[in-house]
């Protein structure tokens, strides 16, 4: 399995939010992305259940590493999505594991459920490894690309400065320039 944030930001991005692309688009497509990852067996199914469960636990980590995550903006939607992060993860129950004197968890189950929680797994890790705090999803409300900031002070906002940063602050500009508008009598 790839380390614990590369797992969550390609989970994550397994929709791609400007095109309404989406990887997991079928409880069969759920399946064929969790077995490329070697994170369930060649003869495990997915159901509608698995793949609404999955669908949530995407879109609530999306909502909670998103730009406005950590200010208790995260509104309507995206609260909505954080919520049911919460539900998503309830419904992927882990056992505290010690494993040479390490704590760590390991999901209860398994086929989908158990892949599924694998990434809820990934969650504890990316936390243990100090990398939980650099994953990000983009500041640029029609991209939401997830990925992982690597500046010295981890203040990135955008997946690319060259694409959606000087989109955003193009677009900033021409509503400071915009002339106001006249009151009419």
């Amino acid at each position: 399995m790839d380390e614990p944030a590369v797992l969550l930001r390609d989970f994550v991005n397994t929709y791609v939010v400007g095109v309404g692309a989406d990887d997991l688009a079928s409880p069969a497509e759920l399946a064929v992305w969790l077995r490329e990852r070697g994170l369930i067996s060649g003869g495990d199914r997915a159901g509608d259940d698995d793949w609404a469960l999955a669908v949530s636990l995407r879109e609530g980590l999306r909502a909670v590493l998103g730009p406005s995550a950590g200010d208790g903006a995260a509104e309507g939607g995206d609260g909505d999505h954080a919520a049911g992060l919460e539900g998503a993860l309830a419904a992927l129950p882990l056992r505290v594991t010690v494993v040479g004197g390490v704590p760590g968890a390991e999901p209860v189950g398994e086929g989908v459920r158990r892949g599924l929680g694998l990434i809820a797994v990934a969650v504890l890790g990316a936390r243990a490894d100090g990398m939980w705090d650099r994953l990000k999803v983009c500041a640029e409300h029609t991209c939401q690309w997830a990925f992982i900031d690597l500046s010295k002070n981890r203040s990135r906002s955008w997946c690319s400065m060259r694409v959606c940063g000087n989109r955003t602050k193009t677009r900033a500009y021409r509503a400071r320039r915009r002339p106001a508008p006249v009151p009419h009598p």
